[in-house]
């Protein structure tokens, strides 16, 4: 399973992954749903810090999803700045996940 956004991409190399249906729906989700740009990411954490209420369960995939995108695309990155950049919004999606677990 591949997802792209321009010039950063995610490969998910498993052929049973692949094989399954609902891999269509999670590649619409990943394609069309998930935040993949660094400032509509920081966005999501702004929000996600406002949140006085614990996630809704596809709210809390798609947070997870969006850190696993996050930490591929810091994995990726080039430059130090980019490196910090995207390591700062993998940390602040962690302290997120972490946050609403710990309320539920």
């Amino acid at each position: 399973m591949q997802i792209q956004d321009g010039e950063h991409h995610m490969l998910i190399p498993d052929e049973e992954l692949a094989s399954l249906r609902s891999v269509e729906k999670l590649e619409v989700i990943c394609e069309d749903v998930l935040p993949k740009s660094l400032s509509d990411i920081r966005r999501l954490t702004v929000e996600l810090g406002r949140r006085r209420q614990p996630l809704s369960w596809q709210d809390f995939e798609r947070t997870v999803l969006t850190l696993v995108y996050t930490t591929q695309t810091l994995a990726a990155a080039s430059s130090q700045q980019q490196k910090e950049a995207w390591t700062d919004a993998a940390v602040q999606l962690f302290r997120a996940l972490q946050k609403d677990l710990k309320s539920s």
